[in-house]
């Protein structure tokens, strides 16, 4: 008998080779799994599963995570506000973590004596998979063909040509990884330090016929994204994708991340998430006017923290809950609407409205009025917090001049 594995398949080059290389070379009986996590219609699906018979897969199966995947990560990420180097939503970070998760489990499920998935050995993919496959199915046999194989991209094309497989080759340039929160863009341009993805390289372009601006209202409740508009959604995945549908077609949320990987060398790739950078600052910017000041201290470096572990593929430490716990915590206030307009290649946060709203005029403007306090009560606290360093320039006074001498 053929020994049984599980391959994560997205339908693109690399899994695409690994399909035909492990089924005809390797003699495995291969079961594709494509995880949904929120980047694939109905329609493509239909058209990843044919692919994959045509490729000669044992079967095919595909799960949708969509909702696991925001109530166990992306749900976080906003409630910390996260952009990993202060740029990247950590599209493709996160959902790798629920995408080898559920492959780990669906392996166990069918009882299977590999899983394998097309990461390359020079990328941050390979670690996340093999983490999450080392801790929740460890008596399963990891295969890695592209890494095993050093292969490149026209090595894999020639490949699947050799065995009567067409891939359409400008398309197979770019790396494209889509989902929920974000799609991630890889080709030549990342490469290099100097260049700048062509326009033809994003999946989603401008769409010319839209109004040349539009504005949109988002509405928070405990810090989760629930309304657009007058348009209220039952789960707030389905927001997120509705807001996508919409400032996609204004080209928001391009960007090159360049950044440390986990195995240690510098790398670039190219994303657009438009839904999600814009809940990102729409969150932030309520949780400015909502939270105390320490909160969004403390939030900020916690932040910076669960970014980096998720990066590094640490999604399984204990530690992540409980920087969980906190953020949960954080936001039974951030409540209200953001006004955001829409524009080509930019956006503008307007401004914010909320019962919770700090920044309240009962209590004194800013640079115009006081209601709360005293001018001689400002004195005697600016003399108190002066203290300490009022003695310590008072000490080093004598001591500066000795060195000047």
């Amino acid at each position: 008998m053929k020994k049984k594995l599980v391959l994560a398949y997205s339908g693109g080059l690399d899994t695409s080779f690994c399909a035909v290389y492990l089924s005809k070379k390797l003699d495995y009986e291969v079961h594709a799994v494509t995880i949904n996590t929120g980047g694939f219609s109905e329609e493509e699906i239909t058209a990843i599963e044919k692919r994959a018979y045509e490729l000669g897969v044992y079967s095919y199966t595909c799960i949708d995570a969509t909702e696991a995947y925001y109530t166990s990560c992306v749900k976080y990420l906003i409630y910390g506000n996260v952009l990993k180097n202060n740029t990247y939503p950590l599209s493709v970070s996160a959902e790798r973590t629920i995408q080898a998760k559920s492959i780990a489990e669906y392996a166990i499920e069918v009882n299977a004596d590999a899983v394998a998935h097309g990461s390359t050995g020079a990328g941050n993919d390979q670690v996340r998979f093999d983490v999450i496959f080392n801790i929740l199915c460890p008596t399963v046999e990891i295969i890695t063909p592209i890494r095993d194989l050093k292969l490149s991209r026209e090595a894999e094309i020639q490949f699947l040509a050799e065995n009567g497989f067409e891939i359409n080759f400008e398309k197979a340039q770019y790396s494209i990884n889509k989902g929920l929160w974000g799609t991630s863009v890889g080709g030549k341009e990342t490469l290099t330090s100097n260049t700048n993805l062509p326009e033809s390289a994003f999946p989603s372009q401008l769409n010319n016929a839209v109004a040349e601006s539009t504005d949109v209202t988002l509405h928070f409740v405990k810090g989760e994204l629930v309304g657009i508009n007058k348009k209220v959604f039952s789960f707030p995945a389905q927001a997120i994708q509705y807001l996508e549908s919409i400032a996609s077609q204004y080209a928001i949320g391009r960007d090159i991340h360049v950044g440390d990987t986990i195995v240690g060398i510098k790398g670039r790739v190219g994303f657009e998430a438009a839904a999600a950078i814009l809940i990102l600052k729409a969150h932030h910017l309520l949780e400015k006017h909502t939270l105390s000041k320490f909160q969004l201290n403390l939030k900020s470096q916690l932040a910076d923290w669960y970014g980096s572990w998720l990066h590094e593929g640490l999604f399984l430490d204990p530690a992540m809950r409980d920087i969980e716990a906190f953020f949960e915590s954080t936001q039974d206030k951030v409540n209200g609407k953001v006004f955001i307009t829409l524009l080509p290649y930019r956006y503008i946060l307007n401004g914010i409205e909320s019962d919770n709203d700090l920044m309240n005029a009962k209590f004194g403007s800013y640079g115009e009025m006081n209601l709360g306090w005293s001018g001689d009560d400002v004195k005697g606290y600016s003399k108190i917090i002066s203290n300490s360093l009022s003695i310590y320039h008072k000490v080093n006074a004598n001591q500066t001049e000795v060195d000047a001498n």
